[in-house]
């Protein structure tokens, strides 16, 4: 229960201060997108509470902002995995047979793929060709989304058939179908509240998955583009100046710690109240 309201602390702690972003920006009074070439590097004080990055950039600002958006692509990517995983693997302990071949050997075979050098090729692609733009915010968020989504069902569906596969063998589910409940009500009306705690436990760790994943490839320049703050863009521009202003590293590094971290202590907690 500890861990599952420390997490939920840190978890909130990020959002609300995502959510607090523009508010902030107009209490300090700068703008994080415009470079201030004149106030590089500037140390930590009242006006810049974190100091600034290499083009004058107030990085809390930055990192309120960017979390914003990392926390955005997060969330979306955990929602849209766990539910195109539990659809499929519900659908998949339902149906049975040739249905439950087709999808689990589908599942199999994206979970066999080296997820992280795929991910990156898939991020390379140069979407403007494809008539979709690229280099805004929202469309880096939504493409990113996408890529990852599509790769992050598999675990999922098959945490969601397993648990699925066993509800479906007990004796209220027979009850019911005695009782003459359609298999709809079957599915959205018994079994899967009964599988919510392990889909949960998923969701929790997909957030993690996801931060992880969009700071690497924003890290590699193929995520979310400048000037749009992320947490992996800021660790890849801090890369450079390690040595001269370690703190522009430090803080985007920590504040993905934190956030995974946060994810982590939720999962473990709601395994517990789970059993």
């Amino acid at each position: 229960m500890m861990r599952l309201r420390l997490g939920l602390a840190v978890l909130g702690a990020l959002l609300l201060g995502a959510v607090a972003a523009p508010w902030v920006q107009a209490w300090l009074g700068h703008d994080p997108f415009t470079p201030d070439l004149f106030n590089r590097f500037a140390a930590p004080s009242a006006d810049h509470p974190l100091g600034t990055d290499d083009l004058g950039r107030d990085i809390l600002l930055r990192l309120l902002f960017g979390a914003r958006v990392s926390l955005a692509v997060a969330f979306a990517v955990a929602l849209g995995a766990t539910g195109l995983g539990t659809a499929i693997g519900l659908l998949a302990a339902w149906a049975g047979g040739w249905t439950e071949a087709v999808l689990m050997r589908l599942a199999d075979g994206l979970l066999a793929l080296p997820a992280l050098p795929l991910l990156v090729v898939l991020a390379a692609v140069d979407t403007g060709r494809l008539g979709l733009p690229r280099g805004e915010a929202l469309s880096d968020i939504i493409r990113i989304a996408a890529i990852l989504v599509a790769f992050g069902w598999v675990g999922v569906a098959r945490l969601a058939r397993a648990a699925a596969l066993t509800q479906l063998s007990l004796d209220y589910v027979a009850a019911a179908r005695v009782a003459g409940a359609s298999e709809a009500r079957v599915l959205f009306r018994h079994v899967l509240p009964n599988i919510a705690g392990p889909i949960a436990v998923a969701t929790a760790l997909s957030v993690a998955g996801a931060i992880l994943a969009e700071s690497t490839l924003s890290f590699l320049g193929l995520g979310i583009q400048p000037p749009a703050p992320s947490w992996g863009n800021m660790l890849s521009t801090a890369q450079e100046m390690v040595f001269s202003a370690p703190l522009a590293a430090v803080w985007p590094g920590l504040a993905i710690l934190l956030a995974v971290a946060g994810c982590t202590l939720v999962a473990d907690g709601v395994r517990q109240r789970v059993g």
